[in-house]
């Protein structure tokens, strides 16, 4: 009874799955007839590769052979010459000399003792003039060839071991051997055993922010290093914007790659900060870690640094000259474009310091009317200018009357004695209380801040009629902290500004 009744529905899914099932064999017939078409183009290919290389080998041998039968013919030419010409010179003293020795015999037998006096003396001197005596009888050449001799049996082994490349071997990256510093990271790795067909090694890198196994979707695309020949190699000038690198590497021979290594995740430590546009006076623009100081509020964008006629400004108004009475009042963090008014012309970073050491630089403009980089305690009032008061340490360029270099805090300024650097490097040392400016090229040490630090800081900017941009993800430099750790023990002679 239930076989007239045959849903069609289920005789449908049987067909679907009978045109499906079709179809994946006529794919699969395709794709082996493709595979059979690949097989005979790349067959052909490495047999004329291998006669190519076979008939190169053979040349070499051939060319090498003539070669040394070349040098066979030249040596047998050489001696022979020399020996001939030695044969002659004896056979040409001996018949000279057999004459002599006929005319003495002749001389002997001679009975007139006057004649035989004077034919003696001639025969004397003559033996003493012949050429037999004059003659080296010591072989010039010698008949043995036995230093042309030759033993093939290394080089026919090397020959017997001649077969297909294998694929390298997969290296192993010795984390114990790699090293991050200065923002440079240097990787090395070690093949199981040495392979001397190893033509080249690939490094593949990526930044991230995990140090476990690599995750379906990463954020960084892999960067790629080619044809290193060496077993390490070294990335600089990084810029370390998330905590770790990931690394992998593979060798190469001429034909083929190997296996990647294991990943490794080494920890790329530095400061990353933004400029926090939301804290900004509102005479300064903000583009990324870019400010520069403009006139008309920010609302009219104009290029300041082609502007020379820069401002109409009173020297009155000048940030160096104005010492504006900061109302007592310690201002929320408010985010909105009064965070900073008046002739506080200040942007902070986006980011805390509450522990470790930190570092960072700030490019900027030597001929901005006024420049200062430092740090800030979250309630640094809104009018206060950085250095003015006890919470913002600086350091502040002046370009006013003359051009000045001064360390500020606490309303207390001190001229520095050094040359104004376009780029200043700023350490922050929170546990011991330490920040110090450097002349980021030399890293020279400007000037040191001793204080103690009981709330978190922040980095602190400010330019007036000028323009600056900082750099951030840097790891402190290693001339910096030895610097520090030779400093450390000298108290500076700065206590009158902490």
């Amino acid at each position: 009874a239930h076989e007239h009744h045959f849903p069609p529905r289920r005789l449908k899914f049987i067909t679907t799955t009978l045109a499906l099932k079709n179809e994946e064999i006529t794919n699969f017939i395709c794709c082996q007839k493709q595979s059979l078409e690949n097989l005979e183009v790349n067959s052909s290919r490495v047999q004329e590769d291998l006669e190519t290389e076979f008939s190169s080998l053979h040349s070499v041998l051939d060319d090498i052979k003539d070669s040394m039968v070349t040098r066979i013919k030249q040596e047998r030419a050489s001696r022979t010459y020399e020996l001939q010409s030695q044969l002659s010179a004896c056979s040409k003293a001996l018949e000279s000399s057999e004459e002599l020795l006929e005319v003495a015999n002749q001389t002997l037998c001679s009975s007139e003792a006057d004649d035989f006096t004077q034919a003696a003396k001639d025969i004397k001197d003559s033996v003493t003039m012949a050429p037999a005596f004059r003659l080296s009888l010591k072989a010039k050449a010698t008949d043995s060839m036995s230093h042309m001799m030759v033993d093939f049996t290394q080089e026919r082994e090397m020959l017997q071991a001649i077969k297909f490349l294998p694929v390298p071997a997969t290296p192993e990256i010795l984390v114990s051997e790699c090293q991050v510093c200065d923002n440079t990271v240097t990787v090395q790795w070690a093949l199981p055993e040495t392979d001397s067909k190893i033509d080249h090694y690939d490094l593949e890198h990526r930044r991230t922010n995990h140090e476990g196994p690599p995750r379906a979707r990463e954020d960084y695309p892999w960067m790629v290093v080619e044809g290193i020949c060496e077993t390490e190699y070294t990335l600089t000038g990084l810029r370390f914007d998330t905590h770790y690198m990931t690394f992998r590497v593979k060798a190469c021979n001429k034909a083929v790659a190997g296996e990647f290594s294991e990943l490794v995740t080494l920890e790329t430590h530095a400061f990353l900060f933004k400029l926090d546009a939301g804290s900004a006076h509102q005479n300064l623009k903000v583009e990324d870690l870019s400010v520069e100081w403009d006139s008309c509020g920010g609302k009219v964008v104009q290029d300041i640094r082609k502007d020379k006629n820069r401002t109409n400004q009173s020297p009155m108004h000048s940030p160096a000259r104005t010492a504006m009475n900061s109302p007592k009042r310690v201002p929320s963090a408010r985010v909105g474009r009064d965070r900073f008014t008046a002739e506080s012309y200040t942007v902070l970073g986006d980011t805390f310091i509450d522990a470790g050491q930190q570092y960072w630089e700030v490019r900027f403009d030597k001929e901005s009317k006024a420049f200062a980089v430092g740090l800030a305690l979250r309630n640094l009032g809104r009018f206060d200018q950085l250095g003015k008061s006890n919470a913002s340490w600086c350091i502040h360029l002046n370009n006013w009357l003359q051009q000045s270099l001064t360390a500020k805090h606490n309303n207390k300024a001190r001229t520095l004695d050094c040359p104004i650097p376009d780029r200043i490097g700023v350490y922050c040392n929170y546990e011991e209380g330490a920040l110090s400016f450097y002349n980021a090229r030399t890293k020279t040490l400007m000037h040191t801040f001793r204080t103690k630090f009981t709330q978190p800081v922040i980095p602190a900017f400010s330019v007036w009629n000028g323009c600056f941009s900082v750099q951030t993800g840097l790891q402190v430099p290693s001339a910096v902290q030895s610097s520090q750790r030779k400093n450390s023990g000298t108290s500076s002679s700065n206590t009158s500004l902490t």
